[in-house]
C-alpha cells in the first residue's frame, strides 16, 4: 500500500505535535517524497484487519483563504517548467472532452482571478453535492454531464475547465473542519479542493463551497485524485472503517 496521510511539507513548520502514523498490528513502514513533493508512506499490510491512525495538533492563523482579485493569468511561455504539467489532461481531468465547452463558456471572462472565479461559480451551480452518488470512476466530463458528485468531482471539473483555458490547476486534498461556519451534517472533516497558478503563486479555490474557509490543512497535491489518494492498494482490500475529525482547540 502507498499512503498519503501526512501533512504537506509546506505545513510542517506549523505542527505542534508529531503526526506519527500508528499501525495495529505493528507494521514496518518507510517514508518517501513523491514526484509532487508530498510526504508519503509505503507498507506491506498483512492478511486480516489492519488499523492505520494518526493524531496531531497544528497551528493555523485563523484567516480565511487568500483572495487576490488582481492575480494575473500567465502567458504559457512565461510559466515555470514545473508548472506546465498542470496544464495537461490527466486520469480524471479529461481536457480533450471539455476544451470546446470551456472556450465557449469562459472566453469572454477577464483572464486571471476573475476567470477562475467564474469557473468556480459555474461548477458550484452546475453540480449537486450528494455523498450517496460518489463514483470512483467519474471523470470531470462525467461530472459535467451527470451534474452530481462529491468534493472531488467539483475539483476535477473546475481543474479541467481551468486547464482548458490555459490556467495551470492542481488537485488538493486535506483537512477541512467546520471552523468559522455553522456546523454542517456532512460526515467527516476531509475534503478536496484545487489551486490555480496566477501571478506567480498557487492560490486556493474551492468550487464545492465557493467561499473562503478557515482552518484548511493541506495534505497533498497532484494532477488529480489518482496522485493524492489516502491509500493506494496493490491487491484485494476492503475498507472496514474510515473516520476523519478535526477540532478547534
Amino acid at each position: 500500500m502507498l499512503l498519503a496521510l501526512d501533512v504537506h511539507p509546506s505545513r510542517r513548520g506549523d505542527l505542534l505535535s508529531e503526526p506519527t502514523l500508528a499501525f495495529d498490528p505493528p507494521i514496518e513502514a518507510r517514508s518517501y517524497v513523491d514526484g509532487f513533493g508530498n510526504a508519503c508512506t509505503r507498507i506491506v499490510a498483512p492478511a486480516g484487519l489492519t488499523t492505520i491512525s494518526t493524531a496531531f495538533r497544528i497551528f493555523d492563523d485563523g484567516q480565511p483563504d487568500v483572495v487576490a482579485p488582481d492575480a494575473a493569468q500567465h502567458d504559457i511561455g512565461d510559466l515555470p517548467d514545473d508548472v506546465l504539467v498542470f496544464l495537461l489532461g490527466s486520469r480524471y481531468c479529461d481536457t480533450d472532452r471539455l476544451a470546446d465547452f470551456a472556450w465557449s463558456q469562459f472566453a469572454a471572462t477577464e483572464p486571471g482571478w476573475a476567470r477562475v472565479q467564474s469557473i468556480c461559480d459555474f461548477v458550484h451551480e452546475h453540480v449537486i453535492f450528494d455523498y450517496q452518488k460518489a463514483d470512483s470512476l467519474r471523470t470531470a466530463h462525467g461530472g459535467y454531464v451527470e451534474r452530481i458528485g462529491v468534493c472531488r468531482d467539483f475539483a476535477h471539473l473546475a481543474i479541467t475547465l481551468c486547464r482548458s483555458m490555459n490556467i495551470p490547476a492542481r488537485y488538493c486534498t486535506g483537512y477541512l473542519g467546520d471552523i468559522g461556519i455553522p456546523p454542517v451534517p456532512d460526515p467527516m472533516d476531509f475534503s478536496a479542493w484545487f489551486e490555480a497558478y496566477l501571478g506567480g503563486h498557487w492560490y486556493t479555490f474551492d468550487a464545492r463551497h465557493n467561499t473562503p474557509r478557515i482552518g484548511r490543512i493541506l495534505m497533498a497535491t497532484g494532477r488529480d485524485a489518482t496522485d493524492v489518494a489516502l491509500s493506494t492498494n496493490f491487491g484485494p482490500t476492503r475498507l472496514a472503517r474510515f473516520e476523519v475529525v478535526t477540532e478547534e482547540v
